[in-house]
């Protein structure tokens, strides 16, 4: 065994630590350059009041940011509650986080997404047929949030089934999700355009999402059950 060789490579807890950290700073770092109109929203948000945090933009991405030691420590109760029951497998906090990471990374999303505008129930509903043409129209903060809003669902979905863990599978179950989100808002009439480009573009983000996470998500497709195995009998 060549001792420099080993030495060469960091342990393994070392690079989770590194990976950790460039991770927190990058959200600090988001947060720093978005902080004003974030502020803006925290009075609201802080006094419990609807208008002006759970209907705006601003105030459900201040309160998706503030939940997130929240969302930390239902993945770690999650763990705790397989090791108790005697799951040891080494998937155990992954998997935890998937499920976390699913849900607090598309709700907020889909709450925007669902968010009724000035003229809900009374403008007729408006659908958009023609591929390409609103996509135009979107603008990059458009595109962008049209790309996230089903980014975690493709991110953590594959690393927690195995069934979706493809990405034609991840592509039809981004389209989907879109087209369910888009005919609610159609029959709901939410003064929203049931547009057949923000379903191509959430399916994209979705793509793109389980691109990002293929590294984890192959492997743990081909990992064992999280189930505990029974000790194998003594011999004799």
């Amino acid at each position: 065994m060549n001792p420099t060789a080993s030495l060469s490579v960091p342990p393994r807890r070392t690079r989770r630590i590194v990976l950790l950290s460039l991770a927190i700073l990058g959200l600090a770092s988001a947060v720093f350059v978005v902080r004003r109109p974030l502020m803006m929203s925290a009075p609201m948000c802080a006094a419990g009041r609807w208008h002006g945090c759970f209907d705006t933009f601003n105030g459900v991405v201040l309160m998706t940011l503030v939940t997130l030691p929240l969302a930390a420590l239902v993945v770690w109760a999650l763990a705790r509650v397989r090791r108790a029951a005697g799951v040891t497998s080494a998937w155990t906090w992954r998997k935890s986080l998937a499920e976390v990471g699913m849900v607090h990374g598309t709700v907020p999303f889909l709450w925007l997404t669902m968010m009724p505008g000035g003229g809900a129930g009374i403008v007729p509903a408006r659908v958009s047929l023609v591929p390409l043409r609103d996509l135009v129209t979107m603008g990059p903060l458009g595109i962008v949030g049209n790309l996230l809003v089903f980014a975690s669902l493709g991110f953590f979905a594959p690393m927690r089934f195995a069934a979706p863990a493809s990405l034609p599978r991840i592509l039809a179950l981004g389209a989907g999700c879109s087209v369910l989100v888009e005919t609610a808002q159609y029959v709901l009439r939410l003064d929203r355009v049931s547009s057949v480009d923000d379903v191509l573009v959430n399916a994209a983000g979705a793509v793109l999402a389980a691109l990002a996470s293929r590294r984890w998500w192959r492997t743990a497709a081909q990992a064992p059950s999280d189930r505990s195995r029974p000790a194998p009998a003594p011999a004799g």
